[in-house]
């Protein structure tokens, strides 16, 4: 069963989220990969990811790819349940994961079941194009996602006022494909490529469709995530 989920913002740091994307695996203990490629591998960030997983939770461990420890990449995403991508510049993260091979490798996760999450730069990745702040402090089109799911994606649609006109115009102007938008500690279910779900950790939380027009629909649920 292919998943992913694409979270608006929040993302594993928030216990509700973390609990409900770990259920999807069906495992007591499942295995996660944190990938802060987008961010550069902070340390901090690093440390961070492995204090909010319990080890009677999970079984965490991370993939730096900016400091290389010997692994084979390709290995350490195969083992996973869950592989999370965190925030920071989208395009650069694309660009590094482009030279390693990562990109591949994600979609032969994709293929094999784990299910793939991540928050900001972590959601938009997974479609063919999203809101991104990687090439100036403004938003832009990122152009070039991995593609895995069809049409845009905006995250933080409740939390950063820039991002609704400028996602509304990019796509009344043809410039972006229509898509998603998630607000913070929210997002998208998708199994394949079909959207089946929501998920939320706060009740007014909720994933939009972005329509030309200036038009907005909130996402329900068609049956449980």
């Amino acid at each position: 069963m292919r998943r992913i989920v694409p979270l608006g913002g929040g993302g594993l740091a928030d216990p509700a989220l973390l609990a409900q994307i770990l259920e999807m695996t069906g495992k007591d203990r499942p295995r996660v990969c944190y990938v802060p490629t987008a961010s550069g591998d902070p340390v901090e960030a690093i440390e961070a990811f492995h204090a909010t997983l319990p080890s009677d939770r999970a079984v965490a461990t991370d993939l730096a790819l900016f400091r290389m420890d010997g692994r084979d990449p390709r290995q350490v995403l195969l083992e996973q349940d869950v592989i999370y991508v965190g925030g920071g510049s989208t395009a650069n993260m694309l660009a590094v994961w482009r030279v390693h091979g990562v990109d591949g490798m994600m979609a032969e996760a994709w293929e094999s079941g784990i299910v793939l999450t991540g928050a900001s730069a972590g959601a938009i990745c997974w479609f063919e194009d999203g809101v991104t702040d990687s090439f100036r402090p403004a938003l832009d089109p990122l152009g070039d996602g991995l593609g895995f799911l069809p049409g845009s994606f905006c995250p933080h649609w409740d939390s950063e006022v820039l991002r609704k006109p400028v996602y509304h115009k990019l796509v009344d102007s043809g410039r972006m494909t229509p898509g998603l938008a998630a607000d913070d500690f929210a997002g998208p279910v998708f199994e394949g490529t079909e959207l089946i779900g929501v998920v939320r950790s706060r009740p007014d939380a909720g994933v939009y469709r972005v329509l030309p027009g200036g038009r907005t629909e909130p996402v329900m649920p068609t049956r449980s995530p």
